[in-house]
């Protein structure tokens, strides 16, 4: 029997993975035992017993078209009968070129290159790499630093978590991880100020020793799903422009329609502000295929531009610019010149703010949201509520007893400590997603009564 074909039981399933896999962001020793996830269709994923459950954080926020979307689909299967992959060092092939020309074509100025990698994490190094050979190839060697706001994540290679080593993921890694300058998020009024303030007085001491500031525009997804007004991320795009410092924005969350426009740059832009590299990845390919891009303006390329091959950005990865993952991405991107898709996600957000009024007068629910398609809010810790210390950060009781609630009663959901959230498939049925949040108010009854369960595990 061919083995990439082999059903298998539930049981089965589960105890092949219980010996030999080792899941991200979870604490193996405590876990539950996961989802055994055979199929997904639409918002759906189905288990080995065939139960249906809603994929209510599009699975780690890269599904946005929903789950086997044909044109997709049928999109790969065509590359893979023509060319499945080439090294794209010296070679090219029309995927890659016609997405590198929409990608520019949909981005926000003034990007106008495109360089391929694999993940969000990778792409992300590319950016800190081409802000630092950037000023060493226009011989200002002294701009080594970068700024990143508290709180920030941007991955798991060792660039990106010197820049989100804020955030508590990283303390093993700590004595290897390069300095970074943190200012506040600027999540409240107060908290603008603060971090205004804490980047004049950066750029007033040090702009000559600063490469770069790196941020998630409008919305810190790993960090609890915290928000950022538009209008203060312009002023911290013109802050650094003014003193020659180079924006970076993580948009390998916020890209793809997820805060309402296809990119949060262009909400940025609005106000006056603009970064000079942006990163995106998730649902670039529509959730098919593991992929990155990292699009920078002219001005950053032209820095690279010598006869001497040490200017170059000489970086790369085996799979740079994969056809299949190229295929994928230009059906997804041709996905959003269809009106129904910005449909879907209008009606998505008008869903989030019709239930706002009763997330925010409910007493266990603090602080409820929405920026686009995310809806969030704060579970009040059952420390206060009940009298039993679970806590509220990752890996706390209150995170698994959240995850598993919800799962037991059809949705999947990845809590960010006592943050839950929903980040829906663009695909999403309205009555997927008010069955949603009728969900939640049963899960809120069963929280007013909660007896402490068993040691928390799961991150996010």
């Amino acid at each position: 029997m061919n083995l990439a074909t082999k059903q298998l039981s539930h049981a089965e399933l589960l105890e092949l993975d219980a010996r030999y896999c080792w899941h991200p962001f979870t604490q193996m020793q405590t876990a539950t035992a996961p989802l055994p996830v055979v199929r997904g269709q639409g918002e759906f994923l189905f288990d080995a017993q065939g139960n249906k459950y809603f994929d209510a954080v599009s699975s780690w926020w890269v599904n946005i078209h929903g789950h086997s979307n044909p044109a997709i689909a049928q999109a790969i299967s065509r590359q893979a009968c023509e060319l499945e992959h080439v090294m794209f060092a010296g070679v090219t092939h029309p995927p890659a070129a016609l997405l590198a020309e929409k990608l520019i074509q949909h981005a926000p100025a003034p990007m106008a290159k495109v360089f391929y990698s694999d993940n969000g994490s990778t792409a992300i190094e590319v950016a800190l790499k081409m802000a630092f050979q950037y000023w060493q190839n226009r011989g200002v060697p002294s701009k080594k630093r970068i700024i990143a706001l508290e709180g920030g994540y941007h991955g798991d290679t060792f660039g990106a978590m010197a820049t989100g080593k804020s955030s508590g993921f990283y303390n093993p890694f700590a004595p290897w991880l390069f300095h970074v300058d943190f200012i506040p998020t600027g999540v409240c009024a107060c908290t603008e100020e603060e971090a205004l303030a804490a980047l004049d007085q950066l750029l007033a001491d040090s702009a000559g020793e600063i490469a770069a500031l790196i941020l998630e525009p409008l919305i810190q997804g790993a960090s609890g799903m915290r928000f950022t007004r538009p209008a203060h991320v312009a002023e911290l795009c013109k802050r650094c422009e003014a003193a020659g410092v180079l924006v970076i924005f993580d948009e390998v969350f916020t890209g793809f329609g997820r805060t309402g426009t296809l990119f949060a740059a262009e909400q940025v832009a609005q106000f006056g502000g603009q970064p000079d590299i942006v990163c995106i990845s998730k649902g670039l390919t529509g959730g098919f295929m593991p992929m990155a891009a990292t699009l920078t303006s002219q001005a950053v390329y032209d820095a690279f531009l010598s006869a001497d091959v040490g200017h170059a950005l000489l970086h790369g990865h085996s799979y740079t610019a994969n056809p299949l993952g190229c295929a994928a991405a230009l059906t997804s991107l041709t996905l959003f010149s269809n009106e129904a898709t910005w449909g879907a996600i209008e009606r998505i957000e008008a869903t989030h703010r019709r239930w706002l009024p009763a997330l925010a007068c409910h007493p266990l629910i603090e602080n409820p949201r929405v920026c686009g398609t995310v809806a969030a809010f704060e579970l009040k810790s059952s420390q206060s509520q009940c009298g039993s210390a679970y806590g509220s950060g990752y890996g706390s009781n209150a995170s698994q007893w959240i995850r598993q609630t919800f799962l037991e009663l059809g949705i999947v959901v990845r809590p960010l400590g006592n943050t839950v959230y929903w980040v829906p498939p663009y695909c999403t049925a309205p009555e997927t997603l008010e069955n949603a949040y009728q969900t939640l108010m049963h899960v809120l009854q069963r929280w007013g009564s909660l007896i402490a369960p068993g040691p928390g595990s799961e991150l996010f």
